[in-house]
């Protein structure tokens, strides 16, 4: 499961927008849940959430 983050930040002159991005994995070695978060530029959120 991974989700949008709502959280948009601004962009400035001549910078891309960037988005908040969270992605829940299952850890191999515990089983439990661990959250990704990374701020990616707009257009490679696909990208974000397509890795594993």
């Amino acid at each position: 499961m991974a989700k949008k983050a709502v959280a948009t930040f601004a962009a400035k002159a001549g910078a891309k927008s960037m988005v908040k991005c969270i992605r829940m994995e299952k850890s191999p070695k515990t089983g439990a849940y661990v959250f990704t978060e990374r701020l990616v530029e707009a257009d490679k959120t696909k990208e974000f959430f397509d890795k594993k």
